[in-house]
Formats: C-alpha cells, sequence, structure tokens
C-alpha cells in the first residue's frame, strides 16, 4: 500500500473546481477526493462561510479535508478542530461598515434586473458579499443572472464604481461564481490560508493550489500566482479529476 506524502498539499478552491456553482459534490468527486487523502494532504478554500461550503461537501468538509479554511481562510479548521477566526468588524470598524453598507444598498436600488430577491448584502466573519440579484434567488434564476451579467457586466460595472467612491478604504473586490462579489481587507483574499501553513516549522515542500477563477480579478487570482504555490487553472471538476491523474499518474 503507497504512503501518503505528507510533504505535498492539494488545495482545493470549491465553486467550479471541486462541484458546479453552488451544488452538492457529486458521488464520484467525493469517492475521487477520498482516495487522494491516501496519496497527498488535502485542503480547501472557499469565500463563502463554513455552513455553505460544508453544505456543498455533502455535510463531510471537516472530515473529507484536513484543512478546511471558509472566508478565503479567515476561519480555519484543521483535522476537524477549530483553530483560528479573524474579523472584519473588528479590523475595519462598524462606522465605515456602515457607510459601505449603505452606498452598496443604494446602488443596488437602482439597477433593474431580470429579478431581485433577499439577502443583497452578506456579512461573514472575514468580508462582505454584495449580491446584486439577492442570494435568496432560485438556481434558475441564478443561472438567468450570470447570462445577464455576463452580456451586462453588473458586477464588473459596481465594482469599478465602489473603487471610485472609496478609493483609500483599504478593501478589495474579488468577482466570483454567477451572482456576487467580496469585499475584504487587502491582503485577505485567499492567500490569507497560506499564513495557516506556511508558516514557521511548516513541513510542506509543495502546495498545489487548483482553481477556475484564476484570472486577474477572480478570486483564485492572488493564491494561483502567489510564489509559495503551484496554480492550476481548471474548468470543471471534471477537469480538476483529470489534471490530479496526470500529476500523480493516477
Amino acid at each position: 500500500m503507497a504512503v501518503r506524502d505528507s510533504t505535498k498539499l492539494f488545495l482545493f478552491d470549491v465553486d467550479g473546481t471541486l462541484t458546479a456553482s453552488r451544488k452538492v459534490i457529486t458521488p464520484e468527486m467525493e469517492a475521487f477526493m477520498s482516495k487522494l487523502t491516501g496519496e497527498v494532504v488535502v485542503g480547501l478554500v472557499g469565500g463563502s462561510d463554513l455552513v455553505k461550503i460544508n453544505e456543498q461537501m455533502n455535510g463531510k468538509a471537516l472530515s473529507m479535508f484536513t484543512h478546511v479554511f471558509s472566508e478565503n481562510g479567515l476561519v480555519y479548521h484543521r483535522n476537524g478542530e477549530h483553530v483560528a477566526t479573524k474579523s472584519i468588524q473588528e479590523h475595519v470598524g462598524d462606522d465605515n461598515l456602515q457607510t459601505f453598507i449603505n452606498y452598496s444598498l443604494k446602488y443596488m436600488s437602482g439597477l433593474t434586473l431580470p429579478c431581485k430577491r433577499g439577502t443583497f448584502v452578506e456579512f461573514r466573519k472575514g468580508m462582505l458579499n454584495i449580491c446584486p440579484v439577492g442570494r435568496n434567488c432560485s438556481q434558475a434564476e441564478r443561472d438567468q443572472f450570470g447570462e445577464y451579467d455576463k452580456e451586462h457586466q453588473i458586477r464588473e460595472k459596481f465594482v469599478a464604481d465602489l473603487r471610485k467612491q472609496f478609493p483609500d478604504n483599504g478593501l478589495v473586490y474579488s468577482i466570483g461564481g454567477q451572482i456576487s462579489f467580496d469585499v475584504f481587507p487587502e491582503g485577505w483574499d485567499k492567500r490569507y490560508c497560506l499564513n495557516h501553513i506556511l508558516g514557521e516549522g511548516h513541513t510542506f515542500s509543495e502546495v498545489h493550489f487548483f482553481g477556475d477563477k484564476t484570472f486577474p480579478g477572480g478570486n483564485d487570482h492572488e493564491i494561483f500566482e502567489d510564489s509559495r504555490t503551484i496554480g492550476h487553472t481548471v474548468t470543471s471538476p471534471d477537469d480538476t479529476m483529470a489534471q490530479i491523474k496526470q500529476i500523480l499518474n493516477l
């Protein structure tokens, strides 16, 4: 029986990499990840909170992956145990957050979209998630907005406006998935998770990162480009499996 190479970490984005956007992991991918844990150390890093990530991992995120970084690593679990949490509220301050949120809500009130539902600003521990269509939309409505956004660049224009309105607030913006974008302090992108695993006394000689939004402005770009990782751009969960099989000769 092969011995797991504990010096290699394979780190995965969630949406578009391990699952279709906001969908649950397929039995095939779940079985493949289970097999992969016998080969290398596995982890995942997502912008969503742990509840959403765990839903997508069929309730097994903390048991399937050694390292689980929710909210870009601002919330960190190792071997199923909570290790650390960082708060945007403490970092930015309530007054600044409220000013930003008020402006965002006013901006979205002026948008005319195919539909609008509920939860336009979701407050998370490490970030804000801004969603013009509303996170309570159905899958069909999510797909509809995704296509509309491709044509009209709703999120891209929104982010450009926020950068103009708040040039000195120390916040950065990351567009991911189909319907929303994340807002967080500079440096709190997915690279933040590397602080937990590549600090003093780390044992990883290689950290492979797999993500689909690796282009500039995508929420995988910074960690993909980081000199401490070996970045892999994937186009789907099937492509993720294919690339891993090729890398490890499985």
